[in-house]
């Protein structure tokens, strides 16, 4: 496995990335048409965004990308996917690892993301409860489930706000973040 900047990819490369992205990740991209405007969006930015793929045999497995906020001090992850065949296998750990540094090199101090949980039914104890009551206490009580910020918190982020209802009635944001 190898990882790349994204913008070397092919056509072909681009389109599995975009695949992945409505595949792995609806909510957020329910069409391919929405998943190629996310990734040109991407690369649209040129303010010391950078975004990797992890490449193998001609296959992207999974990619991700930062985006400069706080005038460059704090990088978002923004996305972060892995092929739902290839999850679990390390994948995700070498692409976190390659984006760390990336943004360490560009002179982060902070890496954050925010992480909706808003699939039906919800995936963490921060889903369909009153957050208004006792905020703190939740934060200090999470329990990601199946959630993806499981993924993060073993990287070594931390939940460091949340948005409620920010996608409907118990869905939140979840905002996550690691010092560099």
């Amino acid at each position: 496995m190898r990882i790349v900047d994204m913008k070397t990819l092919d056509e072909a490369g681009l389109k599995q990335a975009a695949q992945m992205l409505t595949d792995e990740l609806p909510e957020g991209w329910a069409t391919f048409d929405d998943a190629m405007e996310e990734i040109d969006e991407c690369f649209s930015h040129e303010d010391g965004a950078l975004f990797l793929a992890a490449v193998d045999s001609g296959e992207v497995l999974g990619w991700c990308g930062i985006l400069p906020e706080y005038g460059g001090k704090v990088f978002e992850l923004h996305p972060l996917v892995v092929r739902g065949d290839m999850q679990g296998r390390g994948v995700g750990s070498v692409l976190m690892d390659a984006i760390t540094a990336a943004a360490k090199e560009r002179g982060a101090f902070t890496l954050m993301l925010g992480a909706d949980d808003e699939r039906p039914g919800g995936e963490t104890s921060l889903a369909n409860v009153d957050l208004y009551d006792d905020l703190p206490r939740r934060i200090r009580e999470f329990d990601p489930g199946t959630h993806q910020s499981a993924f993060y918190l073993k990287h070594g982020f931390k939940v460091v706000g949340v948005m409620p209802d920010a996608n409907g009635k118990g869905k939140p944001d979840i905002m996550l973040a690691k010092s560099l």
